[in-house]
């Protein structure tokens, strides 16, 4: 029976899956330049300066989520424009939408730059941590400029369902910043030891060499010329510029819903002490890999079921949303089957502290039971944005993490003491009920649909 099912549908699996690859591991390059800092810091500079890297990386992901989510508008609109075969609203799209990404990330440093530099002050974190991260923040803080002119490029090309290059240039730029990291950390070839500052200029080079591949790419490829006639730098719509907001507004609010509440459990961690607050770092940041690859199959859904519906095609809509879940769900069993069995190990590539690798190994057990609720929420999300809607399940994100995980994070590990673990058992909480919300919603949704 299964075997016959799998014959029927096997060229949907085998589509997603190579749509969903490269967008995996290009979605993934995105949280390595964070992961690479962490175990650059981790092992060259300290268990101090690497709480303070997640003190700032709980800032950080918060900007760059709400700048992924704006970008990411873009990806369903040209996915249905180009499934109607509308290649002049495709170039329209991308113009409105550079301009509408440039001046977000513009915001968006301003508002880090005079907000949360005073607000780390008041936060109740350990002085120490606070003075090494502030230097750090804002030179990481200058990248988003050239970040958000990258996922313009990126969220295009992904749409017309070209991922590859995207791809091709994150893992160059990893590359790159690994490199440069460690050359600017530790001091090499005469250059002065900047410690945990010489990640944030790593960074910011390895992002501004991205966006100028990236734009080249699209504008000067032969594969996009039916669009990029029509895209026109300083021409503004603002009916354009709208439509991509409204749909980039609440998946920026979906992501941030989610990544603050990790954001806000590592405050937590850091009221109970600096070295839960790095372990809390070294857990999430093996967990946040596998979620920014959960959320590459989750890219792939929107594209897949957008161009299906912009041809009002329900049936493949519910294959591709239906494939989607099933890989998401065989990816990360075998994720946490991975962070189960190697739990002891896995924190000693991060970290040289014993008791942050004791506390991190416990953290990874936990980690690898949210692996499927947070899986199959991102894949939830990925298939209702495909279909248009964005602002139900926004709210249904709020309400998991913020009505229910959040309180109970903090909750069971400061009012009944038990500790980091307890923040992570909340953040469970939250991801259950997200993923489980969000998938009755698409049933509702396709039942609709298909009467």
């Amino acid at each position: 029976m299964q075997n016959t099912y799998y014959k029927q549908n096997k060229h949907f699996y085998w589509s997603a899956f190579a749509l969903a690859g490269p967008v995996i591991i290009s979605q993934l390059g995105q949280t390595l330049v964070q992961t690479a800092d962490t175990v650059i810091v981790g092992k060259f500079a300290g268990t101090i300066p690497l709480a303070a890297v997640s003190l700032v990386h709980s800032v950080f992901i918060v900007v760059m989520v709400i700048g992924i989510g704006v970008a990411y508008g873009l990806t369903p609109l040209i996915a249905r424009a180009n499934g109607k075969g509308d290649k002049e609203k495709c170039g329209r799209l991308l113009s409105n939408s550079l301009w509408l990404n440039i001046i977000t990330a513009i915001v968006l440093f301003f508002v880090v730059d005079f907000g949360s530099m005073y607000a780390v002050d008041h936060l109740d974190q350990d002085p120490r941590v606070v003075e090494t991260a502030k230097p750090y923040l804002f030179i990481l803080m200058l990248s988003i400029v050239p970040l958000m002119v990258f996922n313009t490029f990126k969220q295009f090309a992904e749409g017309l369902g070209f991922t590859k290059q995207a791809m091709n240039i994150t893992i160059w730029g990893n590359v790159l910043n690994i490199i440069l990291a460690i050359i600017f950390v530790k001091g090499f070839f005469g250059i002065e030891p900047m410690g945990i500052v010489g990640v944030g200029y790593a960074t910011l080079i390895d992002r501004v060499l991205m966006m100028i591949a990236m734009s080249a790419y699209v504008l000067k490829s032969h594969r996009f010329k039916g669009y990029t006639a029509y895209f026109k730098i300083f021409h503004i719509e603002w009916e354009t510029v709208k439509g991509i907001f409204k749909i980039g507004a609440p998946v920026a609010m979906q992501y941030v819903f989610e990544v603050g509440a990790f954001a806000a459990a590592s405050l937590i961690a850091g009221k109970i002490g600096a070295v839960e607050q790095a372990s809390h770092q070294v857990a999430i940041t093996l967990a946040a890999m596998t979620y920014m690859m959960a959320s590459g199959i989750a890219s792939a859904a929107t594209i897949k079921t957008g161009h299906s519906y912009g041809r009002e095609n329900m049936l493949r809509v519910q294959k591709f949303a239906t494939v989607s879940y099933h890989l998401v769900l065989i990816f990360m069993i075998f994720c946490a089957l991975i962070f189960a069995v190697f739990n002891q190990y896995l924190p000693m590539l991060i970290s040289d502290d014993k008791a942050v690798i004791a506390i991190s190994a416990q953290l990874l057990l936990i980690a690898g039971l949210f692996q499927l609720f947070d899986g199959t929420q991102v894949v939830g999300l990925g298939v209702l944005r495909g279909m248009g809607d964005v602002n139900v399940p926004t709210l249904i994100t709020f309400v998991a993490y913020w009505v229910i995980g959040i309180p109970t994070a903090y909750v069971m590990g400061i009012t009944w003491n038990m500790g980091v673990q307890g923040v992570w058992y909340g953040l469970t909480l939250g991801l259950l009920t997200s993923s489980i919300l969000l998938f009755f919603r698409y049933k509702t949704m396709i039942g609709r649909l298909t009467k």
